[in-house]
Parts: C-alpha cells; structure tokens; sequence
C-alpha cells in the first residue's frame, strides 16, 4: 500500500508542478515513447537475467506492494515459538520434536504461530535446524557456522533480485535517449512544416527522455531499494532463529536462548524483556490447563 501511495505522490507531484508552469498535460501522453522505453527495458532485463533471479523479482515486487515487512507481533510470535520447541527438546529430548517436523500441517504448536508457519522461508529454515540436530552431532560452533552461510546464501540471493531491478533503473534514461532520438529523426522526416508543428514534434520527442529519467529515479530505483530492505528484513528475521539455536545447543537454558534471540531483534520491532516474558508465561499457563 504504501510504494501505491509513493507511486501516487511522485505522480501528482510531477504533474502538478508541470501545470502550475502552464504545462500542456496533452503533450506529456506519447504512448510510443512509453512502449520503446518499457519494451526495450523488459527486453533488456530478460536477456540478462535467469529465470530463477526473475521469480525472485516477481516474488519481492509482490512482497514490496503488499508491504510485507516484519512486525513486533512477527517476532512476537517467533520467540514464543522458538521457547515452546526448545522447552519440549529440554524436556522430552529431540526426537520429541520428530513428529512436528515430519508433518507440520499437523503439529499442534506450529499452527498456533501462523505468522511463522505461513513464511515458507523462516518455517523452512527452522524445520532444517531442527532436522539436522535430529539427524547429526553438531556443536555449537558448527551449527553456527553452517547457519551463517546459510543466511550468506539466502541474502545474496534476495540481494540478486534488488541488483536486477536496479540495473532496469539505471538503463531507463539511456533508454530514454533512444526514444527521443528516434523522435528527431520522425522529426526531420517532416521538415517542411511550419514551426509550430516541428515545436510540437520536438516536444513530443524530448518526452522520452522525460520519461526514461522519471521512471529509473521515480519509480523503478526506488522498488529496487525497497527490494534491498526486503532482503535485510528476512536476514534479521532469520538471524533471531540462529542466534537462539546456537546458544541453545551451546548449552544455554531454553529461556536465556529466547533472550539471546530476542537480543539480535531490530530495534524498530524489538518487544520488551517483559513483553516476551508474559507471552510466554500466558503459555506456561495454558499448558498447566490442558494437564489439568
């Protein structure tokens, strides 16, 4: 909603000040231009581009317009969640979590976080940790080590899709060019008439570079910047994950674990030691009852 409500000002704001100058809002509407310039970017991005990187794009756009960002209630509900699964590891060792992994669908501490088991990168990244403790011997040191290339990997991917996007931007105004070029040219094609109808023409012409430098700084570089927090937002997301696991097969008690995550939590969205702490005895509470 909000690169909507961007979109909207750069728009109006463009516009408006163009006709307080007495603009002629007509001259601006050159669909041709508009095709040269968005078709050869298109075109451009798709030759340098793998299909993977263009899903990713795809994906982080849409991600980008819904506002898709990490919330205090988001990291919320991953500390409670990474407290439920390392108390029942404490308590019942690690293949008690063998079942839940094995069919999440069905576990009935990962339906209760749907914010963590909706995200297919953060709920993945979880299962994996939870599959290789199962399966292998790891130390803390290796856990942290195979965790922070991981996360390397996972951000210079999503970084990937930022850098694509901001090629697209950075070609627009040459793009730009070639549209205005191509205009002269019709231009000189018409020589012969009079002055007020080579001015418009010209005028018509140089929109296109108008345009190529209004959409890289306007529009599409800034969707490619939006792009970069989105990439940065998952990293801290998954960072709180692997500080918590790492101190926790390190040797740290479940809840210290929790506050080692916590700790790493961005401050924008960082809740309170005392905001964690009733949430999870909330949960404490809620277990006693079911025993009962």
């Amino acid at each position: 909603m909000m690169l909507i409500t961007g979109f909207l000002i750069v728009l109006v704001s463009v516009a408006g000040g163009y006709l307080m100058a007495d603009g002629n809002i007509h001259i601006l509407f050159q669909p041709a231009e508009f095709v040269i310039i968005a078709g050869a970017a298109t075109g451009g991005f798709i030759i340098a581009t793998p299909v993977k990187i263009m899903k990713s794009v795809m994906s982080g756009i849409r991600e980008a317009f819904v506002g898709k960002f990490y919330t205090k209630e988001a990291y919320m509900e991953l500390l409670t969640l990474l407290y439920e699964v390392l108390f029942l590891i404490r308590k019942d060792g690690l293949l008690a979590v063998e079942k839940h992994i094995n069919h999440p669908e069905k576990s009935d501490i990962f339906r209760q976080y749907p914010l963590v088991s909706n995200n297919d990168l953060a709920f993945t990244f979880i299962i994996d940790i939870l599959r290789n403790l199962i399966s292998t011997t790891l130390s803390s040191h290796e856990l942290e080590s195979l965790l922070d290339n991981e996360l390397e990997s996972i951000y210079e991917g999503a970084m990937h899709s930022s850098s694509s996007v901001s090629e697209v931007a950075e070609s627009l105004p040459g793009l730009g060019i070639v549209a205005a070029v191509l205009g002269v040219v019709i231009t000189m094609q018409s020589i012969a008439e009079p002055p007020e109808v080579l001015g418009h023409m010209i005028g018509a012409a140089m929109v296109g570079t108008f345009l190529g430098i209004l959409l890289c700084y306007g529009f599409v570089g800034p969707v490619a910047k939006k792009l970069e927090y989105l990439a940065a937002d998952h990293r801290d997301y998954l960072d709180v994950i692997r500080v918590a696991f790492v101190s926790f097969v390190g040797g740290a008690h479940y809840l210290i674990a929790v506050e080692f995550g916590r700790r790493v939590t961005p401050p924008n969205v960082k809740p309170t030691f005392d905001e964690v702490e009733k949430a999870i005895n909330t949960k404490k509470r809620k277990r006693r009852e079911r025993k009962k």
